[in-house]
């Protein structure tokens, strides 16, 4: 399920349903890692549109959580935290945090075994059949990891 009103009104009635969101985590940098934003932008919000569509009915995608690639991720955790927290208070049982930025693994722990880091693959020389069968690729891989993490959380 997306970020949208139609798919937030089926969220609301079939809550008990649907117990897991990933939040796509998105670096932004405006100088000298620009493209390095963008590429990872890309990746994660293509992952994620072929993530929500395996599991369509069981998951809802938040927005982008964005920061900028200068600020600590230890500053970063609480706000991401406060996120989790938020989706648990309405019912979800389970958060994810979805992100190709290698720096995140480094406060991994304060996460709660929450993060899942994806490796980018660069895009922008890809058509986009090639681009769509990575991506179908990448979440069969992980599929496995969300079912470890449901089954880890249960």
């Amino acid at each position: 399920m997306n970020w949208n009103v139609k798919d937030i009104e089926v969220f609301e009635s079939e809550k008990e349903y649907i117990d897991t969101a990933v939040i796509p985590i998105v670096p932004v940098d405006f100088l000298k890692d620009i493209k390095t934003s963008a590429a990872q932008s890309e990746f994660i919000t293509l992952l994620t549109f072929h993530l929500e569509r395996q599991f369509k009915g069981r998951m809802i995608m938040t927005p982008p959580f964005t920061y900028t690639m200068s600020a600590s991720r230890e500053n970063e955790v609480s706000r991401l935290t406060q996120w989790a927290e938020e989706l648990s208070a309405s019912g979800v049982k389970h958060t994810f945090f979805l992100t190709s930025d290698s720096e995140w693994k480094k406060v991994e722990g304060k996460l709660h075994d929450r993060l899942i880091w994806v490796p980018s693959i660069p895009l922008e020389h890809l058509d986009e059949q090639y681009k769509h069968s990575i991506m179908e690729d990448q979440v069969k891989q992980l599929l496995n990891v969300i079912v470890q993490k449901w089954q880890k959380n249960s």
